[in-house]
């Protein structure tokens, strides 16, 4: 399994696979042709889709400014749903084909190329081999991984987490109306502040950590830098939780950055095992995974141990399987931002059900990651990310 590092990315919004994947992609095609003179692009299934929407064609000119973007709607049959063809011309004439897969998380998959992303550096693929081999040497998840990644883990970290902080502190400040036409308004602020005369403890923690969420996923709806944990459409979890840990709970900056390197594996055992992407899974495959990440990294950070912490996650993911992926016009909007809060309660709630349960339980991490992705499979396109089905099929009538 390759290394934690790349399950985080610093991008901008509003979508991992259909911004940030195309620009990467881009980069890497325009850095191959630069004798080039013109290029085309051509997007397919989930980018032709939602990519209007997602902004795939801008994400693109920001590197390649003259491409001629063609949204196919009409190819089946694809090898993944987020399928993009760039052709590189010289004076009227091609010069080059590359077929390129957006594969979630704003990775990229280059026809049959090894992956762009780090070396294999866990001989473990599964989340139960890596729970055997800490047993075997009587270490936690966080000395596990912190063995087996290089020096630079934790101030990769600090950046990331630098990157989160600041996507919360925009969020709470800003105001307006997200672009897109929906005519959403920015809740994070109000969120943030309103609190109501006789609120408990539990209902401040609630709206708190909501707001923090709303901060985060409004940045990216406004295509400001966000990072992806584990993509840009389930960005604003795993940060509000950890915020509010930091900022209200007063838990010390490295006691953070060990969270986020274990709430990283368990994003890595899913992208290896199953799927991130939306367009792929649906949003089980997003928010399931960014619940379940937010859940383990909690489960960290409170101290408890291996086995309540891959329980934290479990559950976590468990209760997102069959979340559809049907943004309204293809914008990261309605139901995301919301989805997202609600992701952020659920993982809490996970990981307090974990710490008295988890030696009870009879599904283990790799069972639940294997059923999303059966799920995923077996899930209509209509529901992965297309905009053809559920709310943004209702809402558009």
């Amino acid at each position: 399994m390759k290394s934690i590092k790349s399950v985080y990315k610093i991008g901008s919004g509003p979508s991992s696979s259909h911004t940030v994947g195309p620009y990467r992609a881009a980069k890497k095609i325009r850095g191959r042709y630069p004798e080039a003179d013109a290029f085309r692009v051509t997007l397919y299934g989930s980018l032709a889709y939602t990519g209007m929407g997602h902004g795939t064609g801008k994400a693109v000119r920001a590197v390649i400014p003259q491409a001629e973007i063609i949204f196919d709607y009409e190819k089946k049959d694809l090898p993944h749903p987020n399928t993009m063809l760039f052709e590189a011309f010289r004076d009227g004439k091609i010069i080059g084909s590359t077929r390129v897969f957006s594969i979630g998380g704003g990775s990229i998959q280059i026809g049959n190329e090894a992956s762009d992303e780090e070396k294999d550096i866990y001989p473990q693929k599964t989340f139960s081999e890596m729970l055997a081999a800490c047993r075997q040497d009587g270490i936690s998840l966080k000395q596990f991984i912190y063995e087996k990644e290089d020096p630079s883990l934790q101030e990769d970290l600090r950046v990331v987490w630098n990157a989160m902080k600041d996507a919360v502190s925009r969020g709470l400040k800003t105001e307006g109306i997200l672009p897109g036409g929906l005519g959403i308004t920015r809740k994070a602020k109000l969120l943030y502040e309103k609190r109501c005369y006789n609120e408990s403890a539990d209902v401040t923690m609630n709206r708190v950590i909501a707001a923090y969420a709303y901060a985060v996923c409004e940045e990216n709806a406004d295509e400001n830098i966000v990072v992806t944990a584990p993509t840009c459409g389930s960005c604003g979890v795993l940060p509000a939780v950890m915020y509010y840990m930091n900022k209200e709970r007063g838990f010390p900056e490295n006691e953070i950055l060990d969270a986020l390197a274990v709430s990283a594996l368990i994003g890595n055992v899913i992208r290896t095992n199953a799927s991130i992407s939306g367009a792929e899974c649906g949003c089980q495959a997003e928010i399931g995974s960014a619940c379940s990440m937010t859940a383990a990294a909690l489960a960290s950070l409170w101290g408890l141990n291996n086995d309540q912490i891959e329980y934290a996650a479990e559950i976590a993911m468990e209760h997102n399987l069959g979340l559809t992926c049907d943004p309204v016009k293809g914008l990261v909007q309605i139901p995301c931002i919301e989805r997202n809060a609600v992701a952020a309660m659920r993982a809490i709630s996970s990981v307090n059900l974990s710490r008295f349960l988890y030696s009870t339980r009879k599904i283990s991490f790799d069972d639940v990651v294997a059923t999303m992705y059966r799920t995923g499979k077996d899930m209509n396109e209509k529901y992965r990310e297309t905009s053809h089905g559920g709310l943004a099929q209702i809402y558009a009538q």
